[in-house]
């Protein structure tokens, strides 16, 4: 009997085919499918349908995480990921907004987690009671499960909080089936390619464009639970990997170690990345710095590509053919997109304006907050990203997040995407984040923390006059502050409402 669900579909294709390289060992997809069979069993226990209850999920990347959520899925539950690294706190704040009937744990996490799911009400189990690891897929018991319609919700992620308070999205199978075949065919993922994972598994990046492709294309997948520059490198070097995918932080890294090897590691290691065929960078503005750097050393310009939690992956730069830098590309297979000024009506090419999207690969709701999800959307199902966008010859062009990218100070309306693009490039400046605060003369004061090279303090005066140098008098920061780090999420993005706090009094 079937699942209906197009990924399982996939993996019984490939039963005896290896599909996972993970901490726990290496794997075919019969035994991805087995154990995910003894994940549902257990779930189910007395009943035949989990009808979409939701499921949290406290493990760390690798075979145990994966076929957790597939055994929700196929006893037709709701898998809710959360972020291993996060505080306690933060952990409690996602259950009690989660609400999920229980939470699956990796048993070294689980006194982590008990406090809050015991106040809440939540059945707490450690992943040491799962059925052990079946040996063989048994195709006869599939008919011990549901079949799970495509329109059921699939799986809850929260936005990474970079704007405000993280929303619980909510994708069904149809959007996530969706979005993974959209990047199959535009990134022409086959049975072939063997990608690296080092992203966190609770945002769409790690989830649908690492591990979900690759199931999708019965392809392989190695998991490095924990991000070490030098062990990714020597992946690249020995794994006969074909695609890398990363935020702009790691590969940062990634050169930082390159720099710092002796040349016959970098010589191994460039030799290696050469072998790829795809190196992708997103979640947030790549510098042109690095994009060269990258291309510099390992023959790959990276692929820029756009996307958000509620809708996958919107935009790509293509496989083959000219990719510019700052550019996210055009709209991948199944995506509509537009660019509509504020008055709602679509904009000439060239002319910034908010960019709007709608497809099969849009999320459902933001849980509980139906006045949220009405918000979000335009008539006619499109979905307000935010984000200010141009288009232009080379595909459209990120200008920044309306809500805090977009600066307006003097009457005068800046992007502060464009500032740290400059600022990136003073040699004594890492990295940057320019913010806005309130100010009763200018509206927005354009301010900027900047990190250091090699631990080395930039001169604030000295940078301002830099960016006096490359652009309008009305962009220059009127204060600069040098720190250390620059506040991020686990994926590296930068959360600006923290360095807008930085500033608070000044």
């Amino acid at each position: 009997m079937s699942s209906h669900l197009p990924l399982f579909e996939r993996a019984r294709t490939r039963v005896n085919e290896e599909a996972l390289r993970a901490p726990e060992g290496t794997y075919c997809y019969g035994n991805l499918l087995a154990s995910a069979a003894g994940v549902a069993t257990a779930l189910l226990a007395d009943r035949a349908d989990l009808e979409e209850a939701r499921v949290a999920v406290l493990v760390p990347p690798g075979f145990t995480w994966l076929t957790t959520v597939l055994g929700i899925w196929r006893a037709g539950g709701m898998a809710v990921p959360l972020p291993v690294a996060a505080p306690d706190i933060e952990l409690a704040r996602a259950l009690e907004d989660a609400d999920p009937e229980a939470i699956w744990v990796d048993s070294e996490m689980i006194d982590r987690i008990v406090p809050a799911a015991a106040a809440l009400g939540i059945a707490v189990h450690s992943t040491s009671e799962l059925v052990p690891l079946a040996t063989a897929y048994d195709p006869g018991a599939e008919g011990l499960f549901p079949i799970v319609p495509q329109e059921r919700g699939a799986l809850m992620l929260y936005t990474s909080g970079t704007t405000g308070r993280p929303k619980g999205v909510v994708h069904t199978h149809a959007s996530l089936s969706a979005q993974v075949g959209a990047l199959l065919e535009a990134w022409r993922w086959s049975a072939e390619d063997h990608a690296l994972l080092v992203l966190p598994l609770h945002h769409v990046h790690g989830i649908v464009n690492v591990v979900l492709c690759a199931i999708g294309a019965g392809a392989r997948c190695s998991i490095l639970p924990r991000f070490d520059a030098a062990e990714v490198w020597e992946r690249l070097a020995t794994d006969r990997l074909t695609v890398f995918m990363a935020v702009p932080t790691i590969y940062t890294k990634l050169l930082n170690e390159y720099e710092c090897a002796e040349e016959a590691r970098r010589e191994r290691w460039r030799r290696g990345a050469e072998g790829l065929r795809l190196f992708v960078s997103g979640s947030a503005a790549l510098p042109v710095r690095v994009l060269e750097s990258w291309e510099k050393i390992t023959g790959h310009r990276l692929l820029e590509r756009y996307g958000m939690t509620e809708i996958g992956m919107a935009l790509s730069n293509p496989l083959l053919g000219t990719r510019v830098p700052g550019h996210v590309g055009t709209a991948l297979p199944g995506m509509e997109v537009r660019v509509v000024g504020e008055d709602g009506a679509t904009v000439p090419h060239g002319v910034p304006g908010e960019l709007q999207v709608r497809g099969p690969a849009l999320f459902r709701e933001y849980w509980r907050k139906p006045d949220e999800t009405a918000a979000t959307f335009a008539s006619g199902g499109w979905f307000r990203t935010g984000d200010e966008v141009a288009e232009t010859p080379s595909g459209f062009r990120v200008l920044g997040r309306r809500s805090v990218d977009i600066l307006k100070t003097g009457g005068e309306k800046v992007s502060a995407l464009e500032i740290e693009e400059v600022l990136r490039g003073h040699p004594d400046v890492s990295d940057c984040a320019v913010v806005g605060v309130p100010d009763p003369v200018w509206g927005d004061r354009v301010c900027a923390a900047v990190v250091g090279t090699r631990g080395q303090a930039p001169d604030p005066g000295s940078l301002r006059t830099w960016v006096g140098e490359r652009l309008s008098p009305w962009k220059v920061p009127r204060e600069v502050l040098v720190v250390e780090a620059l506040p991020a999420n686990v994926l590296g993005k930068v959360v600006k409402p923290e360095v807008r706090r930085l500033f608070e009094g000044g």
